[in-house]
């Protein structure tokens, strides 16, 4: 797997979100060709791409079609069934492997790789069933969080619970039938690093990402993070560690609590750019959707350097309740850069855009998102 694809190449992209909206923006910039399949029309990345191709993942004949006109083929969310990357590996490349994206699409096999690994985690226990269920809070304690192993993120299919009582409701009530069970972790901060990894294993991370969550929704990412040094170099190794144990080819991004200790457990993963990734567009010598179309196209790696402390503040479909934003209000507010996604129908926790604002300091940067969201919702007649 050491084939370098040059500009004037064809990257397929599974799937069609904001992520690949802004990995087609980097990689036709560069001078490549991006072809888009997943089953819905007009989406944010078909926006942007050479072809658009509409098709369900678990449809082999067209899957096996997109496919063979491509050199390379990535992904930009985990959710695409492992068989459809099959296909598509038996007739092109596909980076990061398959076998990446099968780890981290579920929650038990990507804490069982993290633990075999000696990578520090939250204790947990895989549920099947309430006996499971019985035995794990025996184990794990409480407060505890009860989380379905696969198809959960921003919050989703996740519960906390709070005392191991009533155990048969809760198996009852359950989101699906393969869970974890996690203990809930008084952790300080969540921060992220986003690593990227070459064919030849060169390595280079990005500088540690300080999240602010707002309904279990990334709400604000700061960089530089408000950490001390000795945390910042922990969480670059262990992201480092992680990529080279998968022998990654492409960008991963791990998310980790840091404890009031000072010590860090490895959250999740995502092997693809990540939200909290955005701010690198304009905050950093390379964006992480340049750096993810270099990595699996076999190109040196960019520079990680940031240009200026920066905050990104999502944009949720809620801002559109009382109608369409005041823009003009917003991007008055000095250093600030505005994202949309191309989303034609806004609804409540969905993600539309985003806004970065860059300033001479962490906290003026959040100051500064902060405003020019707030100037985006109209004041009542």
């Amino acid at each position: 797997m050491t084939q370098r694809y040059l500009p004037g190449a064809t990257i397929g992209l599974m799937g069609s979100g904001q992520l690949g909206r802004m990995f087609a923006i980097a990689a036709r910039r560069m001078g490549y060709r991006v072809h888009v399949f997943s089953p819905e029309r007009d989406t944010p990345a078909g926006q942007f791409a050479d072809r658009e191709v509409t098709g369900a993942y678990e449809d082999e004949s067209a899957v096996r079609e997109f496919a063979k006109d491509l050199d390379l083929l990535t992904f930009e969310f985990e959710n695409i069934p492992h068989q459809t990357i099959d296909w598509c590996a038996a007739e092109c490349e596909v980076r990061p492997a398959g076998s990446i994206l099968h780890t981290a699409q579920n929650r038990l096999r990507e804490k069982d790789f993290l633990s075999s690994a000696g990578i520090p985690v939250a204790p947990y226990r895989a549920v099947r069933s309430a006996s499971d269920l019985a035995r794990a809070f025996e184990q794990i304690k409480t407060p505890a969080i009860l989380k379905s192993a696969a198809f959960g993120y921003d919050g989703k299919s996740q519960r906390l619970i709070e005392t191991p009582d009533g155990v048969e409701a809760i198996w009852s009530e359950r989101s699906g039938d393969e869970l974890i069970l996690e203990r809930a972790i008084d952790f300080e901060k969540e921060v992220s690093v986003i690593v990227a990894r070459g064919i030849d294993g060169e390595v280079a991370t990005f500088p540690v990402c300080e999240n602010l969550h707002r309904d279990h929704i990334l709400d604000i990412t700061v960089v530089p993070a408000r950490v001390s040094e000795t945390v910042e170099k922990s969480a670059a190794d262990l992201a480092r560690a992680i990529a080279e144990k998968m022998e990654l080819v492409g960008l991963l991004a791990v998310e980790m609590f840091l404890q009031g200790d000072g010590n860090l457990l490895v959250n999740e993963l995502a092997p693809r750019p990540h939200n909290s990734g955005h701010w690198t567009i304009e905050g950093c010598a390379t964006s992480q959707f340049e750096q993810h179309v270099r990595a699996v196209c076999g190109l040196s790696l960019g520079s990680k350097q940031i240009l200026r402390p920066a905050a990104m503040a999502n944009l949720l479909g809620d801002i559109w309740s009382d109608g369409e934003p005041d823009w003009a209000a917003s991007l008055a507010v000095p250093g600030v850069h505005l994202h949309l996604y191309g989303k034609h129908h806004p609804r409540p926790r969905r993600k539309m855009g985003h806004l970065t604002a860059l300033a001479e300091n962490a906290e003026a940067a959040i100051a500064a998102v902060s405003k020019a969201r707030a100037a985006l919702q109209r004041p009542t007649p």
